[in-house]
């Protein structure tokens, strides 16, 4: 198939009328479809339904302790749950604390720790700043720029590279600026882009050298178990590495079950060193007397252990590994050799990251909307929602049906095409 881009006035013209009719066509459809956001099927969701069973009586609610988990208490959680999500992360029991539902929930948390108290490198709230900053990988995940714009923190880009962040960027803001509090990262299967940072980035992140000494590093690992394919890829771990060369107190581990059981209604923890996990601990104790450890047991006795929990994710991957072979099938048959997308081949994750021709990804997703395909908007995955290239967007293919899904791409790839050749077009 010949470039876009080195289409004659003519052909540009004829090629967009046809895909202009075509796009009408949908249109007329009146069509509901929703890629919105990175949100399990109703078929994943009834992978997990024996959850629902596992504690039958009250006698069922004591764990390996023989404490009442319906009761108050432990509020860093219950051992059998910390061991089970620290063999998944990589965390010692003193190094973890079991939380609620949403990891989002312990980030913001995290963060707003700093701002009121500080933490045990400073005395200093970084509220007392001037102003704080925080480095974002991009395109990275609209939550995590949401927290930092509720706190009025200045977030800076950071390019993600084939192996992760620019550490050179990286190396050279953190050592340069004191007001650097810290960076955001999706170390595996990055939001969108479905990365995972090599070990020398991950080193290179444990050794770095900071102006601020309260510097911390929130290793957000939301998909730390969520492979599409039997051979998924490997990450470092974050917490060891540091461990070695001294700088474990900086760093802040995140990650929950809300992509492996239920959104909404998984358990969610916290890890670092023990004296970061300590002192968080302190905070929280005025804050909650303890999370629910109910649902902590539930998820133990379902499970079992971290391998239990492993087995069951592939029964996620037999969901969605159709889903997203359907869509990279479709963009590699009427999109590749065009020369107005590219696109990224995750095997894992939840999302695929595409890339508009420049000034393209907002008129793409307006198109989308038009005909009646909810997506996230273009620009979320940056900062301020301000996508400096107006390019990219991020397709999430796990919530719908597989016939809908194709629907779905089928109208998602000629809106791609009816805006490029818009734009060149306009020239």
């Amino acid at each position: 198939m010949a470039s876009y881009l080195e289409l004659s006035k003519p052909e540009a013209e004829r090629l967009y009328e046809e895909a202009k009719n075509s796009y009408e066509n949908y249109k007329a459809m009146n069509l509901r479809l929703d890629m919105s956001r990175g949100k399990p099927s109703s078929k994943q969701l009834s992978i997990t339904d024996g959850i629902l069973t596992v504690l039958k009586s009250g006698e069922d609610c004591y764990n390996e302790n023989g404490f009442d988990c319906r009761n108050y208490g432990q509020l860093d959680g219950i051992p059998e749950a910390k061991k089970l999500f620290g063999d998944i992360i990589g965390a010692n029991e003193d190094e973890i604390i079991i939380g609620g539902n949403s990891s989002l929930n312990l980030m913001y948390d995290a963060l707003a720790k700093g701002m009121t108290n500080g933490f045990f490198e400073s005395s200093r709230p970084w509220a007392k700043e001037d102003k704080i900053k925080f480095l974002c990988p991009v395109p990275g995940y609209d939550r995590h720029f949401t927290v930092c714009e509720s706190f009025g923190i200045e977030m800076i880009n950071v390019p993600m590279l084939e192996d992760g962040p620019d550490m050179d960027m990286v190396e050279k803001l953190t050592a340069s600026d004191p007001l650097i509090k810290g960076i955001w990262c999706v170390p595996k299967y990055s939001n969108p882009e479905g990365k995972t940072y090599s070990d020398e980035v991950v080193r290179r992140f444990a050794r770095l050298k900071p102006a601020a000494k309260d510097f911390k590093i929130f290793w957000d690992n939301a998909y730390v178990i969520h492979e599409i394919y039997d051979e998924g890829d490997s990450l470092l771990d974050i917490l060891e590495e540091s461990k070695k060369v001294g700088t474990e107190d900086r760093v802040f581990i995140f990650a929950s079950t809300s992509k492996i059981s239920y959104p909404g209604a998984g358990v969610a923890v916290v890890a670092g060193s023990a004296k970061t996990i300590s002192y968080f601990k302190k905070l929280l104790s005025a804050q909650t007397i303890s999370f629910d450890k109910l649902n902590s047991l539930r998820h133990v006795r379902y499970f079992k252990s971290a391998d239990g929990m492993r087995k069951h994710m592939k029964l996620h991957a037999a969901v969605i590994r159709p889903k997203f072979e359907l869509v990279l099938k479709m963009l590699d048959e009427q999109l590749k050799g065009i020369g107005i997308a590219d696109w990224i081949k995750p095997r894992g994750g939840y999302f695929i990251s595409l890339n508009t021709l420049n000034g393209c990804a907002k008129r793409t997703i307006a198109l989308a909307k038009d005909a009646g395909i909810t997506m996230t908007p273009a620009g979320a995955t940056y900062p301020y929602g301000k996508d400096p290239t107006d390019s990219n967007i991020r397709i999430a293919p796990t919530y719908p049906p597989l016939d809908e899904l194709k629907t779905a791409m089928e109208i998602f790839i000629l809106c791609v095409k009816l805006a490029a050749l818009e734009k060149i077009l306009s020239k």
